[in-house]
């Protein structure tokens, strides 16, 4: 039989040995794609994307240009940014690399400005300075590695930084417009999300703030902890609507200068923190928060803390 003429009931246009894709996205994570995303800023932490500093901190001479408060001793640098990735492991959380395969920029550290995860996949960052720019292509290739979806690469004047979305609620996500992310980016993000059915609510970041994850961190489903003056008022209003307690920073110095406010929740009420934050450490403590602590002093000298070098890639699922 002269099987070219009977090539519609081949498979491959259809035929009887044609084998359908039946399952939607979200349920081949996990199988054809890997288990990732989140839905919230609290729930158990399972997995985060961290670069490891290298050569290209060593030497900066002038660490303005790079958008750095301080020259960097480079090798304390790597130290902590092990023992910050040792904490994970101890606290049972899967640790990725980067690990791009050349000399990176200097800011590729942090890693949480680069992603915003959602239910579905990846949402890439698109820094808002020349001097990252294009570090989320470092990203993507790993994200790619791991079996991450990426959902969204922002196009068009767009700038985002995933340090700038937060998940209030699974159906609710804040987004701060300023420095870092602009109107253009808010228009993308929102069409992203609406397709999960996931409301998007448009915040001001007050000027001399550098990301939305500085003045706001979750404890819990209910407990979160703020900056008094910087607080958006929307950012407020929304959280008190569902019924969230906000409890703010009781130290302003150790807030500014020792990163006391820029910490990743482990789970509910479990958090880790920078240490050398003892009046923070102790209201916290107080309130029934179980902390704990690295020290990252060298590292916040770069202009970021614990939060900032943390792309949370996965947290189980509520």
């Amino acid at each position: 039989m002269n099987k070219s003429k009977n090539r519609f009931n081949r498979a491959a246009y259809g035929g009887k040995a044609w084998s359908p894709r039946t399952q939607n996205h979200r349920n081949e994570l996990g199988n054809i794609w890997a288990k990732a995303g989140i839905n919230s800023e609290w729930a158990p932490l399972k997995g985060v994307l961290l670069h490891k500093p290298g050569s290209e901190i060593f030497g900066i001479t002038d660490p303005e240009n790079y958008q750095m408060l301080d020259d960097l001793d480079y090798k304390l640098a790597i130290i902590q940014h092990d023992t910050v990735a040792k904490a994970y492991h101890e606290l049972g959380v899967k640790v990725h690399y980067v690990d791009p395969n050349l000399k990176p920029p200097p800011n590729l550290m942090f890693c949480a400005d680069l992603v915003f995860m959602t239910p579905e996949g990846a949402v890439l960052g698109r820094p808002a300075s020349n001097v990252r720019a294009g570090e989320e292509r470092w990203v993507a290739r790993r994200l790619a590695d791991i079996g991450i979806p990426i959902l969204h690469t922002f196009t068009k004047q767009a700038t985002f930084e995933g340090a700038d979305a937060l998940w209030i609620d699974p159906k609710t996500v804040l987004v701060g417009v300023g420095l870092r992310t602009n109107d253009e980016a808010i228009s993308q993000i929102s069409n992203i999300l609406k397709s999960m059915t996931v409301e998007v609510i448009e915040v001001d970041l007050p000027v001399g703030t550098m990301h939305l994850m500085g003045i706001l961190r979750f404890l819990d489903q209910k407990t979160a902890l703020a900056w008094p003056y910087r607080l958006p008022w929307r950012a407020q209003r929304a959280m008190k609507e569902r019924g969230i307690k906000i409890q703010y920073i009781p130290d302003e110095f150790e807030a500014t200068e020792n990163g006391a406010l820029n910490f990743v929740t482990i789970g509910p009420k479990e958090i880790l923190m920078a240490a050398d934050n003892p009046i923070t450490q102790e209201f916290l403590e107080n309130i029934g928060v179980k902390c704990h602590t690295i020290r990252v002093n060298e590292l916040h000298k770069a202009a970021g803390g614990i939060g900032c070098l943390t792309a949370v890639i996965e947290r189980q699922f509520i």
